[in-house]
């Protein structure tokens, strides 16, 4: 009874903001955004019955003077049940709102894994209207309707209804909208409590600033792992299904094959994810094809007990693609992977040498083994972000069709024939020498 009402006394929503710079005269530039923030918690509290001295909702202005404030935006975003993010083209500029977002969306891909059902709990709403085209991947896939909060809500946004007095009414009503929306989702999601991501490590949910636009990058996710059908003498069918893409090693703690809690993952980074098999596309190209995108390789080691897919692997690996970065499921709990792990782990050593060496730690570590669902979300954005450079480095580039002028961007073939800009102010100082 103790740990319910804890849970049930969670705050409703967490606001999330850019803050305005100061200018002149001294006015604080974010005092109407602390009044949306009062007007939305009176009315969810008078909508609740969340008891007296219960925070309604949280906003990073309640963090004390000499208070952790890395940590405390972590608590707060592992535990509130409803994200608010205030739309503008200043939020979309943001560093630190990508990562407020990105924390939360981290914990919405694991409620969805764990139980297999929808975890919709971002609850948008218009500061100031951004055009469509300024949205990045993870605003534009959200399905909401703000023209339920009003028309002139959306022509003006929320700054423009509580500046002007003439718009009083308006501005009331896509208020007291806005908070029944926010009760509504978080009485129906009831999203898990998760574990605090490191705010200052985790990166933007609308890419990284050197990515030029904020349209989704193209990434692959290639699953090599057999299938319920071709299994290895023995090996258990629970983690299994009737195509490689249903490859679930983390079952029973996750209901959901790994490939799409990957996509997730990955479209949480604002890329745009391809999911496709080893044994349809890398194990069957002939010679070394140049990079088309940055890719995930997903192994099951039990896929190198197969002796034709083991040979296509060894190939893979001797062709040293360094823009795809491998990484090894391995859950601690399945008792007979551990039973078997001596022999699984000298097959890999002796197939795919190059890859077990390639990068970094963590892209090491990723090859290694990677022992539960949550280590894997963890991990997964260094790796992806390994594999972005990495493509950068090798892919072709263009010269720029005309001109050759200050703020041209080089062209780079994406999947399918596509292009993708990437402009030429790009940082490469990071990319280390192991990367």
């Amino acid at each position: 009874m103790t740990q319910q009402r804890a849970a049930d006394n969670r705050p409703y929503f967490f606001l999330s903001y850019a803050h305005t710079p100061g200018y002149g005269g001294g006015t604080d530039p974010d005092m109407w955004v602390e009044r949306l923030y009062q007007d939305l918690c009176g009315h969810v509290m008078a909508l609740t019955d969340l008891p007296a001295g219960t925070p309604a909702g949280f906003m990073d202005r309640e963090i004390r003077s000499g208070e952790g404030w890395s940590e405390r935006l972590g608590d707060v975003l592992a535990t509130c049940r409803v994200f608010v993010p205030l739309f503008s083209p200043r939020y979309f500029a943001s560093e630190m709102c990508g990562k407020e977002w990105y924390a939360f969306e981290q914990r919405a891909i694991h409620h969805r894994a764990r139980l297999n059902r929808p975890a919709e709990a971002i609850v948008p709403a218009l500061w100031v209207p951004v055009p469509p085209s300024q949205l990045p991947g993870s605003a534009e896939r959200l399905q909401f309707n703000h023209r339920d909060f009003g028309e002139r809500y959306v022509t003006d946004g929320l700054y423009g209804l509580i500046k002007l007095r003439i718009f009083a009414q308006e501005y009331e009503r896509a208020v007291y909208e806005l908070a029944k929306r926010i009760v509504s989702v978080a009485d129906t999601v009831r999203m898990e409590t998760g574990r605090p991501v490191d705010y200052r490590l985790a990166p933007s949910a609308f890419g990284s600033p050197n990515s030029g636009s904020g349209a989704p990058r193209p990434m692959r996710i290639t699953i090599a792992a057999p299938t319920r059908h071709d299994l290895p003498d023995g090996r258990l069918t629970d983690y299994y299904g009737d195509n490689p893409q249903d490859w679930n090693p983390y079952h029973p703690d996750s209901a959901r094959p790994l490939a799409y809690v990957a996509e997730e993952l990955v479209r949480s980074l604002n890329y745009q994810a391809v999911i496709g098999s080893f044994d349809e596309e890398l194990g069957r190209s002939g010679g070394k094809p140049p990079p088309s995108a940055p890719e995930i390789l997903l192994l099951d080691r039990w896929a190198l007990q197969d002796e034709d897919r083991r040979r296509r692997l060894a190939a893979f690996d001797a062709e040293d693609r360094p823009w795809v970065t491998m990484v090894v499921p391995w859950n601690r709990d399945d008792h007979q992977s551990r039973a078997a792990e001596a022999e699984l782990i000298d097959k890999l050593e002796a197939t795919l040498p190059k890859k077990l060496s390639q990068g970094r730690t963590h892209c090491r570590a990723a090859a290694r083994g990677v022992p539960s669902m949550e280590a894997f979300g963890q991990i997964l954005p260094q790796v992806v972000e390994v594999a972005a450079q990495q493509y950068l480095r090798h892919a072709t580039a263009y010269p720029p069709a005309t001109g050759g002028g200050h703020g041209e961007r080089t062209r780079l073939t994406g999947p399918m024939g596509s292009t993708q800009f990437i402009p030429d102010t790009l940082d490469r100082s990071t990319e280390a020498e192991d990367v």
